[in-house]
């Protein structure tokens, strides 16, 4: 696919868009409605970026991710329900146009890998941790569900009522890459991890980040249900 070097721009608090993920959303300000109008004119895609939470104004994080418009739906008020898809990660370069709505030039990122063997093994630390963080809640999150599901497929006969076909179910995802975002996007719960997730460009670094991020998501639930 030919990336936009521009595109428009949405700016929110706690959002990330992986690569594959789909993100439902409520337009309703006037200048989204109409960054809506002209993205479905033209190319269907916009980007958006998670707000810095200590900035007064809208200020975004430098890795963002590009959407594509899988679906919009207006109401009768002129606001809009929309399923946007996550295309690739991209940097964001200077901003072309604040009015009516924020246009940015974007470069699309791409995953780099350096050493095939460490990624096996952090993998496998992955879903180790992937599997105690699903017993811990006793099944499967719903999103997380979805998203194995279009990853294998509908019809790959998938008998997930426990956490170690689940996990067995992961392991034919393959590739790293695209297991860390799902995971990432579906089981972290804290935005700022999820954001650290995305601006990482090294796959074995992403996959280090994940597995102290999914190690601190278990100890928080363990105390947790302690505490409780």
């Amino acid at each position: 696919m030919r990336w936009p070097t521009e595109v428009p721009l949405m700016t929110l608090p706690n959002a990330i868009l992986f690569p594959d993920a789909m993100m439902p959303l409520y337009i309703f300000e006037p200048r989204y409605r109409k960054m809506l109008d002209d993205a479905l004119e033209t190319n269907r895609m916009f980007s958006v970026a998670m707000r810095k939470p200590s900035s007064k104004v809208e200020a975004p994080f430098r890795m963002a991710g590009l959407g594509l418009i899988r679906a919009s739906v207006k109401a009768k008020d002129g606001s809009s329900h929309v399923i946007l898809q996550g295309l690739a990660r991209v940097e964001l370069g200077p901003a072309v146009q604040y009015k009516p709505y924020r246009v940015q030039r974007i470069h699309p990122v791409e995953t780099r890998r350096t050493d095939t063997s460490q990624i096996g093994l952090l993998t496998e630390q992955l879903l180790t941790l992937i599997a105690r963080r699903l017993e811990q809640d006793a099944g499967v999150p719903e999103n997380f569900m979805a998203r194995l599901e279009k990853k294998l497929g509908k019809s790959a006969g998938l008998n997930l009522a426990s956490v170690r076909q689940v996990v067995q179910q992961l392991v034919k995802l393959a590739d790293p890459d695209k297991l860390a975002d799902m995971v990432s996007c579906t089981l972290l719960s804290r935005p700022i991890e999820r954001q650290t997730i995305l601006e990482t460009t090294e796959l074995e670094h992403r996959l280090m980040f994940l597995i102290s991020f999914m190690d601190a998501e278990i100890k928080r639930s363990n105390q947790g249900a302690k505490n409780g």
